[in-house]
């Protein structure tokens, strides 16, 4: 397994850096459950606007680990809830997600100013990519 390089990174980007459908997988007493949602990968990690209240935040929060799973890419690693968008600390990561998700964000599916408006981080530890035939297979 290889360190994230100048190469795989490119591809990370060029893929997932923009509004992306991903796989997330959580654990809730000892069973998978599964669910898609819109990503955003930035420096090894996807990024996801939800609310705290969530199925996936409630079982995040008892099993932080998870996996995902999205064009051509599989890879697993911790999940964080960030808290509320509107947090200081959150800012340039909501920007970015409000620029991503720009064609459907405010649409009524999530509301800035509900403090149980949160990003989820699902920071990424290895994972497998494929592209034009080949593996590539990553440490984060």
């Amino acid at each position: 397994m290889a360190r994230l390089d100048l190469v795989t990174a490119r591809m990370m980007n060029e893929r997932f850096g923009k509004d992306s459908l991903i796989a997330l997988a959580t654990v809730e007493n000892g069973k998978p459950r599964v669910r898609t949602v819109n990503a955003l990968y930035r420096g090894g990690a996807f990024y996801v606007i939800t609310d705290a209240r969530s199925s996936k935040i409630r079982q995040i929060e008892a099993q932080a680990d998870v996996a995902v799973s999205g064009d051509w890419f599989t890879g697993e690693g911790v999940a964080e809830n960030q808290g509320w968008v509107g947090l200081t600390k959150n800012d340039r990561i909501f920007q970015e997600l409000k620029n991503a998700f720009s064609a459907w964000i405010n649409n009524g599916h999530m509301n800035e100013k509900n403090e149980n408006t949160c990003i989820l981080k699902v920071q990424l530890a290895k994972g497998t990519l494929f592209s034009n035939g080949k593996r590539y297979d990553i440490e984060f």
